[in-house]
């Protein structure tokens, strides 16, 4: 049996080994769900899940000190890009085509799931003893919408998969585990 030097991390993991110290999930696994799009796209990248909270710094005229106090602002939500191989699912194209067509009515606003999954079933090798965690690690992003679309490079030379770009803006972050 290997010998296991890693610390022993506090978050929630799918699967430990015999000393019962947590292996980290990869990256590579993963699910991305929008809400009220029935199509199919395999996404082979998701980047940007990020908030931030804006400082608001003041400082009173009758107070003591020159150091400003400091107090949350506003939480701000940076967009995401999906990165995916064509596909000829056309209910998700529809809905990237309602956000960025100059015809377009109300944009169709969607709750995406982006969830890191164990696609092993908590089993990657002999050493597991414990199960996989019942909660998978989410990131749901309320109200998204395309609101850029990028085709993919067209060139003869290569034989790559054709990969479009979807970025999605997107009003809240829940993270409910």
């Amino acid at each position: 049996m290997p010998e296991t030097t890693s610390a022993t991390t506090t978050s929630t993991t799918a699967y430990k080994n015999s000393s019962n110290l947590d292996y980290p999930l990869t990256k590579m696994n993963f699910l991305v769900t929008v809400a009220g799009v029935d199509g199919v796209a395999a996404f082979s990248e998701v980047t940007g899940v990020e908030a931030s909270v804006d400082v608001i710094e003041f400082r009173q005229g009758n107070a003591g000190s020159l150091a400003p106090v400091k107090i949350p602002g506003l939480v701000k939500h940076g967009n995401i890009t999906l990165k995916m191989g064509y596909t000829s699912s056309n209910k998700f194209k529809e809905w990237i085509m309602e956000c960025v067509s100059e015809h377009r009515g109300a944009i169709p606003r969607h709750n995406v799931t982006i969830e890191l999954i164990d696609i092993n079933g908590g089993a990657p090798s002999a050493l597991v003893t414990a199960p996989a965690t019942t909660s998978p690690k989410q990131w749901i992003l309320s109200n998204a919408w395309v609101c850029k679309y990028n085709a993919p490079d067209l060139d003869a030379k290569t034989s790559d998969v054709a990969i479009e770009s979807v970025e999605l803006a997107y009003e809240e972050l829940t993270i409910p585990n």
